[in-house]
């Protein structure tokens, strides 16, 4: 996911969770050429001297791009026999067409940045690397990441890649625009019928404010935030079977809420990729509340926002989240350079690697250990609402690894967003959500 929505520049990684918004034609064609070529790239990445070169494509920028160089200086000096050159001119949200072109082509890197909603895509490949072995008895035991990190690399039992990054969903709060209405600020506990409530009591068109916001664009960024909504109702993405969908009927509901939003006029709507639109209205002091990451703490600090943050609303009571990792995918040119790249991977994967990721580039710790470190506890404790995020990956649930999930992405998408421009009713965009996606289930992978 992966994942993730913040305009670039911010904390590192471009417009964060942007992802999936590719055709279903593009990302199966180029995942089934790719499955085609099993080729290793060029040369065996062996110097005359045994030192073992390796390629990252990294996909970063800003921060997030500083910080990955850094952490390569670190390993580089601390592992003489290996090289970690870092490349691919490309940013992560188009990393899924050149992984592709570059298996395709039968020259890849060692390792790249994959979207965690694009792996199952991409490991339809056989160069990519199976990495069950290494992390269940790497350094970092299994157990010990957060669940949503260890369901986002997993694949029909086996893991294809290592975590990368992880982050969670919340209500960010802006408290100024709340007094101004007379409301208390939220409570964890507090319901969706408590969100468009206030929603709606927070709206002043009159003054330009708005209760919530929404992305509208119909891509990935659109969708996720729907899916916890779907999952406390006992909906799922796909049926236990894997034939059909999983949220005929609770998508319904959701999309009633969704639509309570429209109804009171209490929702801007973000008709731009990115939601930056959205964002700078937050940031402006013109929306009660926005549904986000922790990526985007450092802009609100930045445009020092009052704020508070409140986990998620839910139907049934429950603490419920959704979090879109991101991973480290492992290509096979040749066994010293797997063995290199596996040790890569494993290092930053490290509570002392992934602390300094984390605060770096915006993202929550990977694993227990790293939540324990002082680091993070300082971090969190310098950081207000940061502790809401990482507490809410106690009850975090992830997209799944499934090859046809960026089609169902895509007919959810346009029907979320048929309903926030008031073009269909609920019932009428899930119909033909339901019938598109159910198709996408169908066809052979």
């Amino acid at each position: 996911m992966a994942a993730a929505h913040r305009p670039s520049g911010t904390s590192g990684r471009p417009t964060r969770r942007t992802v999936l918004r590719r055709s279903a034609a593009v990302v199966g064609g180029a995942a089934a050429s790719a499955a085609l070529s099993a080729c290793a790239g060029p040369g065996s990445g062996v110097d005359a001297d045994g030192r073992v070169r390796i390629e990252v494509w990294h996909g970063q920028t800003d921060t997030g791009r500083a910080a990955i160089e850094d952490l390569t200086a670190e390993f580089n000096r601390t592992h003489p026999r290996i090289r970690v050159d870092l490349g691919g001119g490309v940013l992560s949200d188009a990393m899924l067409q050149k992984i592709t072109a570059a298996l395709a082509s039968g020259s890849f890197p060692d390792i790249a940045y994959i979207f965690g909603s694009d792996l199952a895509s991409v490991a339809r490949s056989p160069s990519v690397v199976d990495l069950t072995d290494t992390f269940h008895s790497g350094p970092v035991p299994w157990k010990d990441f957060w669940a949503p990190a260890r369901e986002a690399v997993t694949l029909n039992g086996q893991v294809r890649a290592a975590p990368a990054l992880i982050d969670s969903l919340a209500v960010v709060c802006n408290k100024k625009l709340f007094r101004d209405a007379g409301l208390p600020l939220p409570r964890p506990g507090w319901s969706w019928d408590d969100f468009t409530r206030t929603a709606a009591r927070l709206t002043d068109r009159a003054r330009g404010v708005f209760g919530t916001g929404w992305p509208g664009v119909g891509d990935e960024d659109t969708v996720w935030r729907l899916w916890p909504m779907i999952w406390d109702l006992g909906g799922d993405v796909t049926s236990r079977d894997g034939r059909r969908i999983g949220f005929e009927d609770t998508g319904l509901r959701a999309l009633r809420t969704v639509e309570d939003l429209v109804k009171t006029r209490s929702v801007y709507v973000d008709a731009k990729p990115g939601s930056e639109q959205m964002y700078r209205v937050f940031l402006s002091g013109r929306m009660g509340m926005a549904v986000t990451g922790p990526w985007q703490l450092p802009d609100i600090r930045q445009a020092k926002v009052d704020y508070h943050v409140v986990p998620l609303p839910s139907y049934s009571g429950k603490p419920i989240t959704i979090s879109g990792p991101d991973t480290w995918t492992v290509f096979d040119n040749g066994s010293a350079r797997v063995e290199a790249a596996r040790t890569f991977v494993t290092w930053l994967s490290r509570p002392a690697q992934d602390v300094q990721w984390d605060i770096n580039a915006g993202s929550l710790p990977m694993s227990r250990g790293t939540q324990a470190l002082p680091a993070w506890q300082k971090q969190e404790a310098g950081t207000p609402g940061l502790r809401v995020f990482t507490k809410s990956l106690e009850s975090a649930r992830v997209r799944p690894v499934h090859p046809a999930y960026p089609q169902i992405s895509q007919s959810l998408g346009q029907a979320i967003t048929a309903v926030l421009l008031g073009r269909s009713s609920p019932a009428e965009a899930l119909r033909d959500c339901v019938d598109e996606a159910n198709a996408a289930l169908l066809i052979p992978r």
